[in-house]
């Protein structure tokens, strides 16, 4: 229903240049060649250099005109549900007590996704991502159905890393037995391994919702399968309360204490750490996934705690994400980028550190080492996978034309993308996925929103009257 006639990636693709664009490379000098081109074969980068040399060398090649755009790295979204909140955007009130937003209406709405809800949902993000650059997502770590989500992200062409639901509370949707919830990770590790477009990582709900037995086999887990383990912790500061009062530690000393640590560990949210945590967090080389738009939406204290930026100067692997469309509205990396550099120049007034440049690399080269993906993605380099973005700067916050790095991040955001190619397939031309029928997506979408409200026993209140037109 949601299938475009688009066909599938080809292990014989042609090659393909992408030609006359301004190529913002990301490599290690951050260098950005002026009317540039890119080369294309199969999945991957074979060239990137000046257009004369490289057309001449490649002449039989197919060209991609990038004329007076702007070419970058595909961008990375390191947190981020992909079920869920999608089919009831802008439902949840934004003026909710703490935590009820997570239990009153996400939570009841997961119990009540049927698996097609899963497809169409995850659906929706890719088409959402894509449309704005962001050519890999890191999966919140609240799915039922892996498999009806990769089936969806595949047909889309987006990259993503996916877990499922991973708790052992007593009650919850899907919550089970520590030994049952290892065994379903299992699963999604052997389902999806390492290399494909999708590919499994160990995911816990996290906060104060899982054992020790549970939190220390994950890690156990993931290092055994040599892969990731992401989990959320401490957006606010009923995690680190929870904790104290649990175990007499902070949550970051406590998962320290388990063996949890470690560069395979990619933590989401960090925002109430103490000195001691930070400190855990570089020594261990721990990942944080850095959310802005959702802690001010939902009032989390990030302007006054969060130590991000300093984690970052510090030597610190950070990426950035944009976490569920309630909390932050929109899967647009560039608009995060920019919320994370003003937030850290504002909370420290001091308008000369982290700056677009800083956050631009967060959002892909940075942001890929965080993940552990950056021998892959994150760069425009050869051997990498071909994961490009091409910006149109035709518009507004392009005109004229300045500092790339200040445009990218302070004078645009993803509604610039014209093109996006994953793994050498492109998935997006003029702004649009080619990959799946976005106008049947809207229809099924707005239907199975009606009848997943309905399940969930859940009225969305309007707080402005609303008329008929007759």
């Amino acid at each position: 229903m949601i299938d475009s006639a688009d066909d599938p990636p080809s292990s014989a693709a042609p090659v393909r240049i992408i030609a006359g664009g301004d190529v913002v490379t990301m490599n290690a000098r951050r260098e950005v060649l002026v009317g540039g081109s890119v080369v294309i074969s199969g999945d991957r980068i074979i060239a990137v250099g000046p257009t004369a040399a490289l057309r001449r060398a490649h002449s039989d090649a197919a060209i991609v005109d990038a004329s007076g755009c702007v070419v970058t790295p595909g961008m990375i979204d390191a947190h981020q549900h992909l079920t869920g909140d999608p089919l009831i955007r802008s439902c949840i009130p934004d003026l909710l007590p703490p935590g009820a937003s997570i239990f009153e209406w996400a939570v009841p709405v997961h119990e009540a996704h049927e698996p097609y809800d899963d497809e169409v949902a995850a659906a929706l993000s890719a088409v959402e991502a894509l449309t704005s650059g962001v050519t890999t997502v890191v999966e919140g770590g609240t799915v039922a159905h892996a498999d009806r989500v990769a089936k969806s992200l595949e047909q889309a062409g987006l990259r993503a890393a996916l877990g499922v639901w991973g708790w052992d509370i007593d009650e919850g949707p899907f919550a089970a037995p520590a030994d049952e919830v290892l065994d379903r990770q299992r699963e999604v590790l052997d389902a999806y391994p390492a290399g494909g477009l999708v590919e499994g990582w160990v995911a816990l709900v996290g906060h104060d919702l899982a054992s020790d037995e549970l939190l220390a086999g994950a890690a156990d887990l993931a290092r055994a399968r040599d892969t990731n383990m992401t989990m959320h912790l401490s957006p606010t500061s009923s995690d680190p309360e929870s904790y104290l009062a649990r175990t007499g530690r902070r949550p970051v000393v406590h998962l320290d204490a388990l063996g949890v640590l470690g560069r395979h560990l990619l933590i989401s949210h960090g925002v109430h750490l103490d000195d001691d945590e930070v400190e855990l967090v570089l020594s261990t080389g721990t990942a944080i996934a850095y959310c802005p738009w959702a802690y001010l939406r939902l009032g989390q204290g990030v302007g006054a705690h969060g130590r991000h930026a300093e984690i970052v100067e510090r030597g610190g692997r950070v990426a950035l994400g944009c976490d569920a469309v309630n909390a932050s509205d929109s899967i647009d990396i560039l608009r995060t980028a920019a919320l994370a550099s003003g937030i850290a120049r504002d909370a420290r007034i001091d308008p000369t550190r982290f700056g677009a440049h800083e956050v631009f690399g967060l959002a892909t080269i940075a942001g890929a080492e965080a993940i552990g993906c950056d021998d892959r993605i994150g760069s425009l380099e050869e051997g990498k996978q071909a994961d490009i973005v091409i910006h149109r700067t035709d518009l507004p916050g392009w005109t004229p034309r300045g500092d790339v790095g200040l445009q990218l991040v302070w004078g645009t955001d993803g509604r610039s993308v014209r093109d996006v190619f994953v793994a050498g397939r492109q998935v997006v031309a003029d702004g649009r996925v080619t990959t799946i029928d976005t106008d049947a997506l809207a229809e099924v979408a707005q239907e199975r929103q009606r009848a997943l409200l309905e399940r969930a026993g859940i009225t969305v209140p309007q707080v402005w009257p609303h008329l008929g037109a007759e």
